[in-house]
């Protein structure tokens, strides 16, 4: 939660991912086409929270959620897409937050994965 609220105090935190994120891939990049990004970040910033709450125990119910909004017969994202994003998200949060090192990014994968884990079943 530390490291994530350094990273939010940082004005281009959510700007820094999507560029991040977008230039990982062609398909992430489709995937994009014709979002609305203002309320995408606000959403991927109450997403990230969700995952570290499950993470400490929260019940899955906001991410199984999520999950079927991403199902295959909603906006189909791909469950190795969120490799994509998980790189992207560590690399980002690595140039925001000055604390940023081995254990932290290890703490990171580990917490988001069991989040990331629920919403790719719900594929």
């Amino acid at each position: 939660m530390q490291s994530y609220g350094r990273c939010c105090a940082s004005a281009a935190f959510f700007d820094d991912f999507y560029r991040t994120f977008l230039a990982s891939s062609a398909e992430v990049r489709a995937k994009f086409e014709r979002t609305d990004m203002p309320a995408q970040k606000l959403l991927l910033r109450q997403g990230i929270l969700n995952l570290v709450l499950y993470a400490r125990g929260l019940p899955p119910t906001k991410l199984q959620a999520l999950a079927a909004s991403h199902s295959r017969d909603k906006l189909n994202i791909e469950p190795h897409l969120y490799d994509y994003w998980l790189d992207a998200l560590l690399a980002t949060i690595a140039t925001h937050d000055a604390a940023f090192d081995k254990e932290i990014d290890d703490a990171w994968r580990g917490i988001l994965r069991k989040g990331i884990e629920v919403i790719q079943a719900g594929y």
